[in-house]
């Protein structure tokens, strides 16, 4: 469980060539792990994210998607399906070991390592504020806008 726990800081390279510094990184931040580029349930995953962007925006939150593949495999999924997020490549697991999303799984009666799809809203001082693992993918973009909107929105402050 790593709600209310510092990320500590990384650097980490992404789509359209920019890097994300994750110290530089103000506001509220979605990032999404899924196991692979254009599969069924991660491309799935990816459009309700895509289709709820501007919502997310709305309220000063980001969104990257975080897999394995190569930026170049990045790049051609997030052009054939429109994202207008970034994705994250992770070739070398640093970012996945660092929210612990690589697991053994089984896929067609082997085991295999591999990401376990996993999501964390992060606020502007880097703390996570939410976690999701193991997600189902029906509903789940809309699942992390409603908690990213309670997030970002104002506490009260108490009268006494």
């Amino acid at each position: 469980m790593l709600e209310n726990l510092q990320v500590p800081d990384f650097e980490a390279t992404l789509t359209s060539g920019k890097t994300l510094k994750l110290h530089q990184h103000a506001g509220l931040l979605v990032l999404y792990f899924y196991p692979k580029d254009n599969t069924p349930g991660c491309t799935d995953e990816g459009l309700q994210f895509r289709d709820l962007h501007a919502e997310f925006k709305a309220i000063g939150c980001d969104i990257i998607g975080v897999s394995r593949d190569s930026l170049r495999s990045h790049e051609s999924f997030k052009a054939k399906m429109s994202f207008p997020f970034e994705l994250l490549s992770d070739e070398d697991e640093r970012v996945c070991q660092m929210f612990g999303v690589i697991k053994m799984k089984n896929m067609y009666g082997k085991q295999v390592r591999g990401i376990e799809r996993s999501t964390f809203l992060i606020d502007g001082r880097h703390a996570v504020r939410r976690e999701w693992r193991g997600v189902k993918v029906a509903g789940h973009a809309a699942q992390v806008l409603d908690a990213a909107r309670s997030a970002s929105a104002p506490r009260p402050t108490s009268t006494q």
